[in-house]
């Protein structure tokens, strides 16, 4: 395990949509705010813009615990059945604010000619500026550890459901608009 490694979890779900119609990257890109939210009660808002390169920026906020997260994930791989977002994501905590990196790595692969599976993946990792949070606050990188593994294994164990069903309702309307 990498020495800065916080997390590295994959959930999976069923999406009842041919891998044709799905489009990862335009869904999420398209995802109104209502349905971001409505995927887990810990998102709070989102959004997207641009970042310096021009590459596409989807932006998400969300609470953990005590904690404010805000996600500037900009598209790293964009394929239509995979999409790899790299944030350097800020947390407001209530002793401060520090930054920590994170993967967030969606794809779908053929189950068969009508359905496939999502994989959720998140991956995080301290920075400098989060080790010298933890060392300011005399909290250990194994306590930090432990509590990330189970706050993303709670809140993505219960969203990855909620997105399998965002991708498959933007691939069924997909489909039906393309015919």
């Amino acid at each position: 395990m990498d020495h800065r490694e916080l997390t590295d979890q994959s959930f999976t779900a069923m999406v009842n949509a041919p891998i044709q119609a799905i489009d990862i990257p335009n869904w999420c890109f398209s995802l109104p705010e209502d349905e971001y939210r409505a995927c887990s009660p810990d998102h709070i808002a989102a959004g997207f813009t641009t970042a310096l390169d021009g590459r596409r920026m989807s932006i998400h906020v969300a609470a953990a615990g005590k904690t404010l997260l805000v996600h500037h994930y900009v598209e790293t791989v964009h394929r239509s059945d995979r999409l790899i977002l790299k944030s350097v994501s800020e947390m407001f905590t209530p002793s401060g604010r520090t930054t920590i990196d994170t993967e967030w790595d969606l794809s779908v692969t053929v189950v068969d000619n009508r359905r496939c599976e999502f994989t959720n993946r998140l991956r995080s990792r301290a920075t400098d500026d989060f080790l010298a949070y933890l060392a300011r606050e005399g909290i250990s990188f194994d306590q930090i550890r432990s509590q990330q593994q189970l706050w993303c294994t709670a809140h993505n164990t219960a969203r990855t459901p909620s997105l399998a069903a965002s991708i498959e309702r933007a691939a069924l309307i997909n489909g039906i608009l393309n015919k």
